[in-house]
């Protein structure tokens, strides 16, 4: 009998589109210990598809293809989608990452919620957020230590937005920016 959600998947899968999907496989099994079940080349010699585990979670992965609606981070320049991995021991996965080439983006450190938590980003523009899980909380200590955790947080002070080029050019008549020719911009009078 055919199973509607395959083996050895879960309800829902991360699909990573990425642009250079190999090189990325590469890096996660360094980085995450990653296992490569599956590879299915595209045209051009890049991969339609491949299917990786990392512990008990398969992820989906494959390269940007021009005519497909998906970006990679990259072509993006950043992406809204943190991947979490929760794992035994953060700290040994966090050094392994970072040894293999991932940023940290938010230091690894004990968490109000309960983790060791902290993010990084890969070399393909993809954030990894990793933890593992130190104490269970009851809903008020929760709530008590999230509403201490945010009321010691300061918002960011916006800083004045600098004056480009085009902001500092004078103004012409019509109230747009005069463009310079030459080595002096002209003037009416």
């Amino acid at each position: 009998m055919v199973r509607p959600i395959p083996e050895g998947t879960h309800t829902v899968t991360p699909h990573l589109v990425i642009k250079g999907a190999a090189k990325a496989i590469d890096f996660y099994k360094k980085a995450f210990g990653a296992q490569e079940r599956y590879r299915m080349s595209g045209p051009g010699g890049g991969i339609a598809h491949a299917e990786l585990q990392i512990g008990d979670s398969p992820i989906f992965l494959a390269d940007e293809w021009p005519q497909g609606p998906a970006r990679s981070p990259q072509s993006l320049n950043g992406t809204p989608v943190v991947i979490q991995l929760y794992v035994e021991d953060v700290d040994t996965l966090w050094q392994r990452a970072l040894g293999a080439g991932a940023k940290p983006t938010q230091p690894l450190m004990d968490m109000f919620w309960g983790d060791r938590y902290g993010q990084v980003r890969d070399p393909f523009g993809h954030l990894w957020a990793m933890a593992t899980h130190k104490e269970d909380l009851s809903p008020d200590e929760m709530a008590r230590r999230g509403a201490e955790a945010m009321a010691s947080m300061t918002p960011s002070k916006r800083s004045a937005p600098k004056k480009t080029a085009a902001a500092s050019r004078p103004k012409s008549r019509s109230g747009g920016a005069q463009k310079a020719s030459g080595s002096k911009a002209r003037r009416r009078r």
